[in-house]
């Protein structure tokens, strides 16, 4: 149904959260028992949750070949070329430290150097993401961090061939068999096997995302992800198919994933006209596919179509709601993009579909979510970097500077302040 929307709709802009304490209970249940009993309590938990107690935490290098030979060619054609794409757009991404000489004698820079031990969380479940390994692990690459873990559940003792293979391609290090809040927790603090890493990347359930929640006090994430959403602008020049696909592009995510759809017109008979369009076509695709109903039709459950005016009203809609995946099919994409200010990555015209993104056109698919775009960016180059700040003054610099210094220093109270820089200027 085509629901009604004005600048002043924010229920129907809300996500569907649910707020569950025993999730918040069992995960820090997970991460004390892992804390305590490091690499036993790996197995036990694999045991428990995944069915199996591995031998070995980490995948072994016949466990590796033997994935590379079961993976069909055509697939690894297709993580070649993705692979190659995902380099080609983060290595163009590498900044170079500054260099400016903020007064006579004073140089400031940025040192811009890599973050050493990084974890990859790859989920392994309903759908095991091998394409997160390459948004994930190509760019620690290209950045130069130099101890790369990934970790992913093992079912039955094994992990799933793609991502063995994915990893391998991408050039991990090592890759710890074991899934959920266990293996964040391990990330986290350590264990005998595991060191602990720098700073956690990846998409995971409930059970990981609350996990990365509460162990970010203690180490660096990327950041917290709720489901996975996108937003359709559509109107009368929008591809009903490609509208429908794109929006069930989402839905198959998992049950909790939305997808709304934002249908500009100038008239509500021409947006229901364009609606149901859609709607029809989003019917023929569900049962034409199938496959992955049972997540879909839960999703739509709790998405939204609803009208905008004005190009003005959808760029309103557009960053209120703030979509991790934004397509823009309309008549004029540009135009609506120069509006855009809180998206975490765009999809424009009717030739571009989020699945692009989503794995080969080079761009990164880990994204803010949950209305976090408005603050917060996608995975990026930049997330493997630190920026380490640099200045060296002249005697003529720090004179130059010296009076200001020990007045800012002294109007603090900071008297030792003061004295460093009259010491150095007498």
């Amino acid at each position: 149904m085509l629901l009604p929307y004005s600048e002043y709709s924010e229920e129907l802009l809300k996500r569907p959260f649910e707020s569950d304490e025993s999730v918040t209970e069992a995960v820090m249940g997970i991460i004390d028992e892992v804390r305590k009993g490091g690499d036993e309590a790996l197995r036990s938990l694999s045991e428990r949750f995944d069915g199996c107690r591995p031998d070995s935490l980490f995948a072994t290098a016949e466990e590796i070949a033997e994935a590379e030979a079961s993976i069909p060619q055509e697939l690894k054609d297709a993580i070649g070329e993705a692979a190659r794409n995902i380099l080609a757009f983060h290595k163009a991404q590498m900044p170079e430290g500054e260099c400016v000489e903020t007064a006579p004698g004073v140089i400031c820079s940025r040192k811009v150097v890599p973050i050493e031990k990084v974890g990859l969380y790859i989920p392994g479940g309903t759908a095991p993401l091998f394409s997160t390994v390459l948004m994930l692990a190509i760019p620690a690459k290209a950045a130069g961090c130099s101890d790369i873990m990934l970790a992913t559940p093992a079912r039955d003792g094994c992990v799933n061939p793609a991502i063995l293979y994915a990893a391998s391609v991408s050039g991990v290090d090592r890759i710890l068999k074991v899934g959920g809040a266990q293996a964040i927790a391990a990330f986290a603090f350590g264990t005998e096997s595991v060191s602990r890493r720098d700073k956690v990347f990846g998409p995971g359930n409930r059970f990981v995302s609350k996990a990365k929640e509460l162990v970010s006090r203690y180490v660096a994430i990327d950041m917290v992800a709720g489901p996975s959403e996108v937003m359709v602008a559509a109107d009368s020049t929008t591809d009903a198919e490609f509208a429908a696909l794109d929006l069930l592009s989402q839905a198959e995510h998992g049950k909790d994933s939305q997808a709304m759809l934002a249908i500009r017109a100038d008239s509500r008979e021409e947006a229901d006209a364009i609606y149901r369009a859609i709607d029809e076509e989003i019917g023929k695709a569900i049962r034409r596919l199938g496959k992955r109903s049972e997540y879909m039709l839960p999703s739509l459950s709790h998405s939204a179509a609803f009208p905008v005016y004005s190009d003005q009203m959808l760029i309103d809609a557009i960053n209120g709601y703030a979509p991790e995946h934004l397509i823009i099919s309309t008549r004029d994409p540009e135009r609506i993009l120069e509006g855009v200010r809180n998206a975490g990555s765009v999809f424009l015209g009717p030739y571009s579909p989020e699945s692009a993104g989503d794995y080969a056109s080079g761009t990164n698919h880990t994204l803010p979510t949950s209305g976090w775009a408005r603050s917060s960016s996608g995975v990026s180059l930049d997330s493997f970097l630190k920026k380490i700040t640099v200045q060296k003054l002249s005697k003529e610099g720090i004179e130059g500077l010296g009076r200001t210094i020990e007045a800012m220093a002294e109007a603090e109270g900071l008297w030792a302040h003061s004295e460093a820089a009259k010491a150095r200027c007498r």
